[in-house]
């Protein structure tokens, strides 16, 4: 384990952190508002952040269990630091519930403590929307668009670490220039729905809000109804849209910018994602007709809510939660499927959805031709063995994680729909579920113990398990003592 370096990255993290505060903290003074939850957290990050990364380590080579390492931990000391504004504030009393609501934040889930979230301050609210621009994309990306840190040796690792999807990849030769690339379209598609929102006319606050939101596919609002409160059309179709977008790959985006538009449109993820959506807005649209004055209403609401449950964004304009079984079956559902690989949205991912299929479908061709030696192709390449065992792994590791949670939280003595789809709801970064977790609940009635748990399980579901997990492993950190030159392993 590189020690130094890992501290050198975390600090750099931490120093970036306190650079984020400065866009809260001009909030609050715009507004009039006391600056002290801010700057203390601040000073703090910048101390901290400078001791660790004072000096620059000679050895700067980071290996595969360092950036699962760097990423876990980095995740862990920002969501600390993150919640001390709300904890400052008084806004949140208790500092289990500020340390739910920050990595709720961080991690794009968006569920919530909190009963109103009109009274907050305004900076306070910002922040809050904030951690899931800042956390869609990845804090490790952020770090290396705006601190390269000498040397790609490491990036991978970092990247492969915290992006979701079972295959992150560079898309140009130097990693802090791919991170500049992804932040660089993130940023103009937020600018973008932000201009579109305010013409539609939501106020520019509010506007900056739902569409940090709808970006990182966390789904915090500035109102207690969510989307709802607005009860408007245009806004519903806008965010709707963009959540949708938010969701697919941002490699695609960057094949449209080079004109490599046979890529596109050739993604299986795409279609499979495009799919799977409109298959779940006209089942839900016919499900739901007779609830609403209209064809349009019903198609809208359907379109705005498998939008917000299969990106895991978690908006709603609806409390869904009085809709047919067989829609909130379908949500359920989408919950676990998530967005796709590379995207800022939660869930299992539709790639892995794919190869899972694929893969049962030629263990099943197996057993009926024993001798034959079916091979599996995604995106035009043939799988291998290791890649296909990876996305198994990760689907076990899944289930057994969100086993023991629901029986862990079902300790709480709630009813089993609340308890199967807050754990869900958290380990996909969805949000809302069902029943007292539904869209118009809230997390407030679990237990700090239980808080903990599902706060656990956010980090898990948003670095893909592994990060997380491995922090609890002993040979991670053990030093290697091998002979000769190390070379950085593959992850």
């Amino acid at each position: 384990m590189n020690y130094r370096m890992m501290g050198f990255v975390i600090g750099r993290i931490l120093l970036a952190e306190a650079l984020l505060l400065l866009l809260p903290l001009a909030v609050t003074l715009g507004y009039g508002e006391t600056p002290v939850p801010f700057l203390i957290p601040m000073a703090l990050l910048v101390a901290a952040g400078g001791l660790l990364s004072f000096k620059r380590p000679k050895q700067t080579a980071l290996y595969a269990r360092d950036g699962l390492a760097v990423v876990a931990l980095a995740w862990i000391a920002m969501s600390v630091f993150g919640a001390l504004p709300f904890y400052i504030s008084g806004d949140i009393p208790k500092f289990v519930d500020c340390i739910f609501e920050t990595v709720s934040g961080f991690t794009t889930t968006g569920a919530t403590i909190l009963t109103e979230v009109e009274p907050l301050a305004k900076g306070i609210l910002f922040w809050r929307s904030f951690t899931h621009w800042v956390g869609g994309m990845g804090v490790l990306v952020f770090v290396m668009a705006i601190l390269p840190m000498s040397g790609d040796g490491h990036g991978m690792h970092l990247l492969r670490a915290e992006m979701p999807g079972p295959a992150p990849g560079k898309l140009v030769s130097r990693m802090s220039d791919t991170a500049k690339i992804l932040y660089g379209i993130y940023l103009v598609m937020t600018v973008l729905e932000i201009v579109l929102l305010v013409a539609g006319g939501m106020p520019l606050f509010d506007a900056c809000i739902h569409s940090f939101g709808s970006a990182g596919t966390g789904g915090f609002s500035c109102r207690n109804l969510s989307v709802g409160a607005y009860n408007n059309a245009y806004f519903d179709i806008v965010i709707g849209i963009f959540m949708m977008l938010f969701g697919l790959n941002f490699n695609l985006y960057y094949f449209l910018l080079v004109r490599r538009f046979r890529e596109v449109f050739r993604s299986e993820e795409l279609w499979a994602y495009v799919i799977i959506a409109g298959a779940a807005v006209g089942a839900i649209t016919l499900n739901i007709m007779s609830l609403y004055d209209s064809v349009g209403t019903s198609l809208r609401h359907a379109f705005f809510q498998v939008s917000s449950i299969m990106t895991t964004t978690g908006f709603a304009t609806v409390d869904f939660n009085t809709w047919p079984t067989f829609s909130k079956a379908i949500l359920v559902a989408l919950m676990f499927v998530g967005g796709c690989a590379g995207s800022t949205a939660g869930g299992v991912k539709v790639a892995r959805v794919v190869i899972l299929e694929k893969a049962s479908a030629g263990e099943l061709r197996r057993m009926l031709h024993p001798n034959a030696v079916p091979s599996i192709r995604f995106e035009g390449k043939t799988l291998s063995d290791r890649h296909i065992r990876g996305v198994c792994l990760f689907f076990v590791m899944y289930m057994a994680i969100f086993t023991v949670s629901c029986l862990l939280v079902s300790l709480e003595q709630m009813d089993l729909v609340t308890v199967f789809t807050a754990v869900a709801t958290c380990i996909n970064n969805v949000g809302p579920g069902l029943e007292i977790v539904g869209p118009m609940g809230n997390f407030s009635s679990f237990s700090a113990f239980s808080k903990l748990l599902l706060s656990f399980d956010m980090l898990v579901g948003r670095l893909e398990i592994f990060p997380m997990l491995l922090l609890f492993a002993p040979s991670i950190w053990r030093r290697r003592r091998a002979q000769g030159v190390r070379r950085p392993a593959d992850l």
